[in-house]
């Protein structure tokens, strides 16, 4: 049995038979699952209930699971795994793009899942890696232990992942880092990334940040080798 902390999880998932496989497997690793069959009765739940984190199928009947992500991050910044019989790039991005935290193509492996789902609760619980501390960075302020980002006195609406981005180029104000760099700092060496998810994701934060993506003054772009968080608007 794990020694991990229960984790309470909801499974959005039409195929009855890899749900049931994927819960009975999951529910032996200290985690409780709800399972729902579609993206109406996912977004019901996820407003009645709280969660750890969501496996939102995209192939829905009905409501797809692009709409119920989309859906989901009005609601609340739970993370959100997505996963899909597509293995294209363009689904994945398409899928960070409106606010999940990682992706999962169809067949998965239950001990990859499993990383996957335990990565996103630590990063979303302020448990990944060492002890961290506060940051603060010219009008940024980032509180690992409460997981809020402050900027201009205002707190910014950040998903688990793009937290756990911002922080590490954050507190490494000034240096620049790689794409490989900022996937291990920010996810985990343990998971499987892509170099376009981050690109994805410091779009994002650039407009959560009121950053200009064509001046931008806080997140820089070194081409040909990653990203600067910069101490101050030039």
């Amino acid at each position: 049995m794990s020694a991990e902390p229960l984790i309470n999880l909801l499974i959005v998932e039409d195929d009855e038979r890899l749900a049931a496989l994927t819960c009975e497997y999951l529910v032996k690793h200290a985690i409780a699952v709800t399972h729902v069959q579609d993206g109406e009765s996912g977004f019901e739940q996820a407003r009645k209930s709280r969660f750890d984190v969501i496996l939102l199928d995209i192939m829905l009947p009905g409501e797809s699971g692009i709409e119920t992500c989309q859906k989901l991050r009005r609601l609340s910044d739970v993370p959100i795994i997505m996963i899909t019989a597509r293995g294209e790039e363009a689904d994945r991005v398409l899928g960070l793009e409106i606010g999940a935290d990682d992706y999962l193509a169809k067949p998965f492996s239950p001990r990859e899942l499993l990383a996957r789902i335990r990565a996103v609760v630590r990063r979303a619980r302020g448990q990944a890696g060492p002890k961290i501390e506060e940051v603060k960075v010219g009008r940024l302020v980032l509180d690992p232990g409460k997981h809020t980002a402050v900027l201009d006195g205002r707190k910014m609406d950040l998903t688990s992942y793009e937290f756990s981005l911002l922080y590490a180029l954050a507190s490494r104000a000034g240096r620049v880092l790689g794409r490989e760099q900022l996937m291990e700092l920010a996810k985990g060496s343990a998971e499987e990334s892509f170099d376009r998810s981050i690109d994805v994701h410091i779009s994002r934060l650039r407009q959560k940040l009121g950053d200009d993506p064509r001046k931008p003054k806080l997140i820089k772009t070194v081409r040909g080798v990653g990203y600067q968080y910069v101490t101050g608007e030039e």
